[in-house]
């Protein structure tokens, strides 16, 4: 679903574990504030693998400086923008507009006609919609 290796997901689970909390929550929180999945949740892009080929493409800014790091996590308050250089890319325009049915996250704030959007909070697991039952991917991951 969020195109990691099995490699990168096996890391991002211990780093969930060794957390405070609920082991299964942390990971799907890690997982969201990925910085390809931001923009796709933001509505830069269509899919999470096209977020994760424009970061790396180096069209996007956190908090004005380029970030080419798709696993980047992002914060609150965090100002993700689409590059001035990138801002005319039919990908990007088409993306936007087919947000309006897809609909923005409530953890975060979108400015369209600016290409800018900003992290108000970290997303919690009652932001996250998607059919995910992380007690198993938990179980399967403590072995």
């Amino acid at each position: 679903m969020y195109g990691l290796s099995e490699k990168q997901f096996r890391l991002l689970f211990s780093k969930a574990d060794r957390q405070k909390g609920i082991t299964g929550t942390n990971l799907l929180v890690a997982l969201e504030r990925r910085l390809d999945n931001v923009v796709y949740r933001m509505g830069f892009t269509n899919s999470r693998t096209q977020g994760r080929h424009f970061v790396r493409h180096k069209h996007f800014l956190v908090n004005g400086k380029r970030v080419n790091i798709p696993s980047y996590p992002i914060q609150t308050g965090d100002v993700v923008e689409v590059h001035e250089k990138s801002k005319e890319m039919q990908a990007i325009q088409g993306a936007l507009e087919a947000v309006v049915r897809r609909g923005v996250p409530q953890w975060v704030e979108l400015d369209k006609d600016k290409k800018r959007g900003v992290i108000k909070s970290l997303p919690v697991r009652e932001d996250l919609t998607m059919p995910i039952q992380e007690q198993l991917i938990v179980e399967l991951y403590s072995k």
